[in-house]
Order: C-alpha cells, then structure tokens, then sequence
C-alpha cells in the first residue's frame, strides 16, 4: 500500500513540476496574506485597537501553521 510521498515520487517529471508550481503559488498567496494582517494589526494597533491586533494574530498563526503543512506536500527531487 503506497502514500502519498510514494506515489509522489513515482509520478512523471512534469506532474511534479505541476505539483510544485501550485504549492508554490499557494505559498505566496499565504504569504501575501500575512503581510495584509500585518499591516492591518499595525495600522489598528497605532489607532488603539488592540482587539484588531490579537484576531489578526490569531489568523496568521493559523496560516502560518498551514503553510508548514503546505510545506510536506513539495516534492523531494524534481529531474
């Protein structure tokens, strides 16, 4: 019975460079997203809310958490 990382590294060179541009893609809109709650917290933060600046915290630790995940779907070795 094979998993996910088996038949990964089974699949055709051009799948896997597939594989990766996606994860890469959605890397960067992870990433894009944690630069706006930065941004966002900061701006509120300056202002007085803090309320804004832990939910924002919350919700970057949350994606932060799922681009660490992300991160176990690249492929090891692209031929």
């Amino acid at each position: 019975m094979s998993n996910f990382r088996t038949g990964q590294e089974n699949a055709h060179p051009q799948k896997k460079s597939m594989i990766m541009s996606t994860l890469i893609v959605v890397l960067l809109a992870n990433l894009l997203i944690q630069i706006w709650l930065l941004y966002t917290a900061l701006n509120n933060a300056l202002d007085g809310h803090q309320e804004v600046a832990y939910s924002t915290f919350i919700a970057s630790l949350v994606l932060f958490l799922a681009g660490t995940i992300w991160l176990y779907f690249l492929p090891k070795n692209v031929k």
